[in-house]
């Protein structure tokens, strides 16, 4: 495993997963996926992010060598789709009539975040062999 790989990757998947979470959640979406800006913890949520960056960059520099942008978005984009079905079926678990399109929206959002995580990291592991 390249430790530095994985350190540079999780903190610059992480930083990329908090920007475009901002950028889905709290512009594109917000009216989709509503919060009350005086409950939220922007530690926690902080926390998730690179939490989600390091998860990857472990993936792709200790588990598998994943590297270059176009693999990076590929095995990024399947991460994020496995999570985001995950996410989505767990919190609607106990809705008897779940919200198909909310949910699809969820996976979509998961998907792109995911893989343009992937593609940053996957160019960081390029860049730095």
């Amino acid at each position: 495993m390249n430790v530095k790989n994985f350190i540079v990757g999780g903190i610059v998947g992480g930083i990329v997963d908090w920007i475009l979470g901002w950028v889905f959640y709290g512009m594109l979406f917000k009216d989709t996926f509503p919060m009350d800006q005086n409950s939220m913890n922007m530690g926690m949520i902080s926390c998730g992010c690179f939490a989600v960056g390091f998860f990857i960059s472990y993936l792709f520099s200790g588990l598998t060598t994943v590297s270059g942008m176009a693999a990076g978005f590929k095995a990024g984009a399947v991460i994020g789709l496995f999570q985001g079905l995950i996410a989505g079926f767990f919190e609607n678990e106990a809705n008897l009539s779940p919200d198909y399109k909310v949910l699809a929206i969820g996976v979509a959002i998961s998907v792109v975040m995911a893989a343009v995580v992937g593609g940053c990291i996957g160019m960081i592991n390029e860049k730095m062999k």
